[in-house]
């Protein structure tokens, strides 16, 4: 059986490639590469011959075929994309998906990624993240994935063009609050910009289009506000006007404000007069 190697490439400085991505570009059969004439740049930078066929979303469908075939021969393939690791906002799922159905080994050759970069760099939050990669371009869409990413509390990271990101940034600033946030501009390249700041601010700085490559990182939802005390007390005295015990009227108000429990039954039993038996 061959082997798919899926081998990460810079994502702007060329010197930003492992030894072991050079070792295994130069080793085996055949490259596949999202568009050559950038992958040979890469190559002749570090004196690595390589035979390449290029994969990209246009002839991916019509090349799976050729490369299982090359894998059933036992040959090695690896999958470079323009930048980056390969499969992120980049061709090459369907190949592996069918690499793997085949029984095929498929190996990891990691290296630079750019929403680990920008993510590493941003000044928020890095302990849970989601990889979101490009909005949907049609208004409805777009509005209804940020609406489902609005409550979510981890880290979001999105790739977006220049043309398209001032808009997104007011979008996002409109429906998820004004919350943290950071754009990240041709990584690694001569023109590097890191701009902190939060989503309105953001937008307001970039309404004129900048120019590259774009990754935004946005901080996650903010914890819900405990209710106040006058709340909860309303809501205790609203359960036991209707009948319900002090258990019962403390499991009720904790699961509708998202309250522990406990809290709620000990004010239960304050404002009863009860003792812990009731």
């Amino acid at each position: 059986m061959g082997r798919l190697y899926l081998v990460a490439t810079p994502i702007g400085n060329l010197e930003d490639v492992t030894l072991r991505a050079l070792r295994v570009l130069g080793e085996v059969d055949w490259v596949l590469a999202e568009d050559t004439r950038r992958t040979r740049v890469l190559l002749e930078q570090h004196g690595v011959r390589a035979q390449m066929k290029s994969l990209h979303a246009h002839n991916e469908a019509s090349r799976v075929e050729a490369v299982l075939e090359a894998l059933e021969r036992g040959e090695e393939v690896a999958l470079v994309s323009d930048a980056g690791t390969p499969l992120l906002s980049d061709p090459g799922q369907r190949l592996v998906i069918a690499a793997v159905e085949a029984g095929h080994e498929v190996v990891s050759v990691p290296g630079a990624s750019a929403p680990l970069a920008a993510l590493s760099v941003a000044g928020l939050s890095a302990d849970a993240f989601s990889f979101v990669g490009f909005l949907p371009r049609k208004a409805g869409a777009r509005q209804r994935r940020i609406e489902e990413l609005r409550d979510r509390p981890e880290t979001l990271i999105f790739f977006e063009s220049p043309q398209r990101v001032g808009d997104t940034l007011a979008l996002l600033a409109e429906e998820m609050g004004d919350r943290p946030a950071c754009l990240a501009r041709e990584l690694t390249k001569l023109h590097e910009e890191v701009v902190r700041g939060t989503l309105g601010e953001l937008a307001q700085r970039f309404e004129v289009p900048p120019r590259g490559e774009i990754t935004l990182v946005v901080a996650g939802a903010p914890p819900p506000s405990p209710p106040s005390a006058q709340v909860v007390d309303r809501a205790i005295r609203e359960r036991l006007a209707a009948g319900a015990s002090a258990r019962d009227a403390a499991s009720q108000v904790a699961a509708s404000l998202g309250t522990p429990r406990s809290r709620v039954y000990a004010r239960v039993l304050a404002l009863r007069g009860d003792d812990p038996g009731t």
